[in-house]
């Protein structure tokens, strides 16, 4: 049965208003296929052990989205889906799976539409020549049932077992293959081969899925520069690339590009011109960050919690230290070689304006944009403090989801950033307490303010994505 939901909209005016609806991938066998070998050409710093990951940690994520966001789904049957070893509640391709249309699972919307024979000859011809397979395996797939197929397309592997081509893991990390600005979705451009295949199946899923069959006219596709085929080499840093995780829509007509190791300059600018010449929003604001594995994306930088209230790594986002400050020493440092961040801000016919710092911009967001009317207030990685500020970025302590404004999913290894979230008057609670509280009626969803909710984070961490990472809003409630 094909996803329906018949007051389905896209519709992202924030980083904070309440969520409502979200694309998703849990956890697939792929991912517990990753070699060491393989793994950084994969994007993985590391293996991660499949079941733990799932079972402790992401299906919490899931059952916390749809308490929030779909609760029949959940409501009353918490016990029986925690009882169930075989976790059939989570897996898309079983008939007792949860197949909300609120929290939406990215591998049921590929079997939906797989089930049109047109979609599904032309889908496979595309995944086999960019795969490599030979013409009799693009026959089999062809005639596979679509909800299995939809399986291998994802794992990369026949019945569970053959591994016909490589897996694309990092699928659960859905915001980086779309954004919605507005009531448009900006599809991206990767930047890496591991993750071609993912951006192959989003836009088939985009274009051809019955749920957005109303937002065919909004849906932006970032081109390729003019005769992009002549640059040399494979690597040049002028290709044209843009990832969700450097995209944020911070308010109606304000959006964040980031230029990082995964969106250069070019893919910037064409998104713009994009953006401007479709009247999608009036202003874009370009952050660029140094091109280094620590940050990968601004969303591993900096993420919002409140109207007022940015988590940030420091050590990035504040100007120059006062010269009163500085250390002899810091005269004669190559100023070039620093960390920090470049900021142009461009509105359509108007000249540009610079930024000096990434917290010069957030305040400027929050009280010009968002309207706040008091004092902005920075919530830093590990509260600020060396080498925790570093260490627990790296485990993603900024890369926050804000499920409503002021309540927001982070992982729980990061101490000292929880500590700092406490200093700043949040509460604390981990996931686990906190589901048997809304399964008893002891806390309401609705109701909670200023919380940050910890999530179990061995495996996920390692997989180097935070909450962020792992959602694709499609609708926000407005922040009024």
């Amino acid at each position: 049965m094909i996803l329906t939901n018949n007051d389905f909209k896209i519709d992202v005016t924030s980083e904070i208003g309440s969520l409502r609806s979200l694309l998703i991938h849990s956890p697939d066998s792929g991912l517990g296929k990753v070699v060491p070998s393989k793994a950084q050409d994969w994007l993985f710093e590391d293996i991660v052990h499949l079941d733990t990951m799932r079972k402790n940690e992401y299906d919490y994520y899931v059952k916390l989205l749809l308490y929030f966001l779909d609760p029949d789904k959940i409501k009353g049957k918490l016990q029986q889906i925690d009882d169930d070893a075989d976790r059939l509640f989570f897996k898309p391709d079983n008939i007792a799976f949860h197949s909300s249309n609120k929290v939406i699972e990215i591998q049921t919307l590929l079997a939906d539409i797989l089930q049109q024979y047109d979609i599904r000859e032309k889908l496979t011809a595309s995944v086999c020549a960019i795969e490599s397979c030979n013409y009799r395996l693009q026959e089999q797939l062809i005639n596979t049932d679509p909800v299995e197929l939809a399986k291998i397309f994802i794992s990369g592997s026949l019945n569970n077992e053959e591994m016909i081509f490589a897996p694309i893991p990092n699928l659960i990390f859905s915001r980086d293959i779309g954004i919605a600005v507005n009531n448009h979705m900006l599809l991206n451009k990767p930047a890496k081969k591991a993750r071609f295949r993912e951006t192959l199946l989003a836009r088939y899923i985009f274009f051809n899925h019955p749920l957005f069959a109303a937002y065919s006219n909004n849906i932006l596709e970032i081109p390729e520069t003019a005769q992009h085929f002549l640059r040399p080499g494979e690597d040049s840093l002028e290709k044209t690339t843009l990832e969700g995780g450097d995209v944020m829509m911070v308010s109606p007509q304000h959006l964040i590009i980031g230029c990082s190791e995964r969106t250069s300059i070019s893919g910037a600018n064409e998104a713009i011109k994009l953006l401007f010449d479709n009247d999608v929003v009036k202003k874009v604001t370009v952050v660029k960050i140094p091109h280094k594995r620590d940050y990968m994306h601004i969303d591993t930088v900096f993420t919002q919690v409140k109207r007022d209230t940015w988590v940030l790594l420091r050590s990035l986002a504040v100007g120059e230290a006062p010269l009163e400050e500085q250390e002899p020493i810091s005269w004669f440092a190559d100023k070039k070689q620093k960390d920090r961040a470049e900021i142009v801000q461009f509105e359509k016919d108007k000249k540009p304006r610079l930024f000096g710092c990434i917290e010069d911009l957030l305040a400027d967001i929050s009280e010009n944009d968002l309207q706040s009317k008091t004092k902005t207030k920075f919530i830093y990685s590990g509260n600020s403090t060396f080498p925790f500020d570093a260490r627990e970025q790296w485990t993603d302590s900024c890369n926050l989801l804000a499920i409503k404004e002021g309540v927001v999913l982070g992982y729980d290894r990061n101490d000292k950033t929880v500590e700092a979230f406490k200093q700043n008057g949040f509460a604390i609670i981990r996931v686990n307490e906190l589901l048997q509280k809304f399964e008893t009626g002891e806390l309401d969803p609705q109701e909670m303010t200023d919380t940050l909710i910890l999530m179990p984070s061995a495996e996920l961490s390692r997989a180097r994505g935070g909450f962020h990472c792992m959602s694709m809003p499609l609708l926000r409630e407005k922040v009024v």
